[in-house]
């Protein structure tokens, strides 16, 4: 019993940090009264970030599978991720990119059992 109740508080503990953590964080430039200013430098790195995190999540999803890269060309994520960054080359356009990459991806899977 008394497990338990260690363990709920620990539990309460760590909600109570990560509650704390998230205010502190999220919070944090709300903070002061003026502006920050950035130098050139970092404005400019920071434009590049959420194209950063977007690859970051992406990539992985499109050659891997079960935490290995993909050895087989018979891969429809391989084809229609193909496709949609053609589709966006030409047409820069971001869901004419879904579309092609769905286009060729569902009778890939669904036709060919890729």
């Amino acid at each position: 019993m008394k497990a338990e109740v260690g363990l709920d508080a620990m539990v309460l503990l760590a909600l109570a940090g990560l509650a704390l953590v998230t205010l502190l964080t999220r919070g944090f430039f709300l903070l002061p009264e003026r502006e920050w200013p950035l130098p050139a430098w970092l404005r400019k790195g920071l434009r590049y970030a959420p194209l950063a995190a977007l690859m970051a999540v992406i990539v992985p999803e499109v050659v891997m599978t079960d935490g290995r890269l993909i050895t087989t060309p018979f891969d429809a994520r391989l084809y229609a991720a193909a496709a949609g960054m053609a589709w966006y080359a030409w047409r820069r356009s971001i869901l004419g990119t879904i579309v092609a990459g769905m286009v060729v991806l569902l009778p890939l899977r669904l036709g060919l059992g890729w």
